[in-house]
């Protein structure tokens, strides 16, 4: 990119001068545009980003999703029975004393992390309800406990031809 310099005649003085008009390129790049642009994404990318979260990680039962990886600490397993007791490792919980005690718990612990173990026959408002209660307690990362060897949804349909999904 070069610029053009022309020389005005007519005065006789014989010093030339810019002219910015139609035949005069322009030679510095305006970034202004460029920087407002980017300013606007970065808005919208720091707006967008937390709403990408999701609250809880679900594994539903009888899935074909791998097993997590284990830690030094022996992981918090919470267990809801088919009739709706829920159980800490192996003991067994009443409703009201189930936040007081995970709040105990969760000062002891380094992990806030809690597999959670459901009966398939109890419903979902019931896992629901104790999920709440995890997280008032103090434990915000629950791993939902599942069997394998479950409906797969075209996950491996490939390498398993014979199988139907279901």
């Amino acid at each position: 990119m070069a610029a053009s310099v022309v020389k005005s005649g007519g005065d006789g003085g014989g010093r030339g001068r810019r002219r910015r008009g139609k035949s005069a390129a322009m030679s510095e790049i305006n970034v202004t545009p460029f920087v407002d642009v980017m300013l606007v994404l970065l808005i919208i990318f720091m707006v967008a980003a937390p709403m990408l979260t999701v609250g809880v990680p679900v594994q539903l039962p009888q899935t074909a999703a791998g097993a997590l990886p284990t830690e030094q600490e022996e992981p918090l397993t919470i267990t809801i029975m088919a009739d709706g007791r829920i159980a800490i490792q192996t003991t067994e919980v009443a409703d009201g004393e189930m936040v007081p005690r995970l709040t105990a718990i969760a000062a002891e612990r380094t992990s806030k992390k809690v597999f959670l173990r459901a009966d398939g026959s109890v419903p979902y408002e019931r896992v629901a309800q104790v999920m709440g209660a995890l997280n008032a307690g103090g434990f915000n990362e629950i791993g939902l406990v599942t069997e394998g060897e479950g409906p797969s949804f075209g996950i491996g349909a490939a390498s398993n031809p014979g199988s139907d999904g279901g």
